[in-house]
């Protein structure tokens, strides 16, 4: 049958190409419009001479919609939501922090202008580093809320109590989703009424499972209007909706929001959820074919799209969800895998399998998720490497670009959603020459999906493996027994 092409939104189906190659298509910072001399100075300090090709788009595309100072969008209109996609290492965090910071540094009073959610304690970290670079001699204040300190140090960061009422300790705010969450509903005088600039980074796994939530939550702080006699309210704020007298008398502050992402080209339906305002995308994943018109030298690229280890053996094993968790015990007990590195699709999932794994006994278990702390990780890490722990439960956000040594099988637990993720996680395997062997656990209505997902990467050599119901049979009853152990502990 044909395929059925989804219907794409105009901003989506004709988006602003970025040049992928970034060495040949360098943009000297003083060719970039609108930046700051300030900046490029700080710039070149720091050894950055020039910007690589999404910077060189995105920055004045930011700096643009606040011509105007951000109380205002251009022209008195409301500025477009920006999303860019781009591969990771394609400098996607300088292309917000210079443009914020320069917006926000004639601010005089300290509100929370930006807040920017990463889902990781590690990336936070991150850009927080490069923001505290940049805002480095203005007044503007950076604070990382990841968690990493007491609840309670982190609101004394965030607000301070006065006789007027409380004000902000910060301008600029880096969190991970739970910490934020928490203070937006826990720490008195936390408010986001004035927040201009909203840049979820990760963003497509920001929408996945958890996070929406905390998402929501952030847009409905934005537009809340206390009755905190602090907070000024002739910059009250209204959702978007059709331009009134009244509307358009009182100056309202704009929020923008900016998403940047690996793979975000993907799926629109996830950036309807959004609530996107006129987003305009910028990306530099696009399939050259599509860009440039079938060539006959564009047909063969695509086949090698994805290069995958070459000692890699792939399979998958058709199932259905109840089976799931008995084919992993399965391998783990029956078959007698070791150093075995196992993916779920969110932190709740692979939190939940490592404890029913763990109630079931007899396989030596560990999860690495986000809600370990650095160390905690480091020495997980250390236990997999010396085959103290031969499985280890994890979700992509912990094993983005890390690397662990000594796997000898990844068994995608849950089937991933994106060619990029699979490649990503199999490639954890099989490393420096070694052999090794992925297993993808794939529900039977999500089967064809998977194999096509393959089929267009060029990924021809997956064997299909079935495992007999028979096998499985002796694991049901203490299996049982270990659900009922895990809903007992649950509750």
């Amino acid at each position: 049958p044909p395929q059925v092409q989804p219907f794409l939104p105009q901003w989506l189906a004709q988006p602003k190409l970025v040049k992928k190659r970034i060495k040949d298509n360098l943009v000297p910072v003083g060719d970039v419009p609108g930046v700051h001399p300030w900046l490029s100075k700080k710039l070149k300090m720091n050894g950055i001479e020039s910007f690589f090709p999404v910077q060189a788009e995105v920055i004045p595309a930011i700096l643009q919609s606040a011509s105007n100072g951000y109380l205002l969008g251009q022209g008195g209109y409301r500025p477009k939501d920006i999303c860019v996609s781009a591969p990771t290492g394609s400098g996607k965090t300088l292309a917000f922090v210079i443009p914020i910071v320069q917006v926000l540094r004639d601010r005089v009073v300290c509100q929370v202008r930006a807040l920017v959610v990463l889902p990781t304690k590690e990336l936070a970290q991150q850009v927080s580093k490069v923001f505290n670079i940049y805002t480095d001699g203005t007044s503007l204040k950076v604070v990382l809320i990841t968690g990493q300190k007491a609840f309670a140090k982190e609101q004394e960061m965030l607000v301070q109590k006065r006789v007027t009422g409380y004000c902000s300790l910060a301008d600029i705010i880096v969190a991970t989703p739970g910490r934020l969450t928490d203070h937006i509903s826990q720490t008195p005088g936390f408010s986001l009424a004035q927040l201009r600039f909203l840049v979820i980074d990760e963003a497509d796994r920001m929408i996945d499972d958890m996070h929406q939530n905390c998402l929501n939550q952030i847009v409905k702080a934005a537009f809340q209007t206390g009755n905190d006699s602090s907070s000024n309210m002739l910059f009250k704020r209204t959702k978007p909706g059709p331009l009134t007298a009244a509307s358009s008398c009182s100056p309202q502050i704009p929020l923008q929001k900016l998403l940047f992402s690996a793979t975000l080209t993907q799926d629109p339906e996830k950036l309807q959820q959004l609530d996107l305002f006129q987003p305009r995308l910028f990306t530099s994943v696009y399939s050259e074919q599509k860009a440039l018109g079938d060539g006959p030298e564009t047909e063969q690229d695509s086949n090698s799209k994805y290069t995958l280890p070459e000692e890699l053996s792939q399979h998958y094993v058709p199932c259905d969800l109840n089976s799931k968790p008995l084919i992993l015990l399965h391998f783990m007990l029956r078959m007698k895998f070791t150093r075995v590195l196992c993916f779920t699709n969110s932190r709740e999932a692979s939190h939940r399998l490592f404890l029913l794994v763990q109630a079931f006994g007899g396989v030596p278990v560990a999860e690495f998720s986000s809600r370990l702390s650095p160390s905690e990780r480091q020495r997980t890490m250390k236990e997999f490497e010396q085959g103290k722990i031969q499985l280890l439960i994890s979700t992509d956000a912990t094993a983005r670009g890390i690397d662990v040594r000594e796997v000898n099988y990844v068994i995608n637990y849950d089937a991933p959603q994106y060619i990029r993720t699979y490649v990503h996680r199999v490639g954890r395997t099989a490393r420096a020459g070694k052999v090794g062997v992925a297993f993808s656990l794939v529900l039977r209505i999500q089967e064809r999906r998977f194999l096509r997902m393959l089929g267009d990467a060029g990924i021809q050599d997956i064997k299909r493996q079935t495992v007999k119901g028979n096998s499985l049979k002796p694991l049901v009853q203490q299996y049982e027994e270990a659900l009922c152990k895990l809903e007992r502990a649950v509750k």
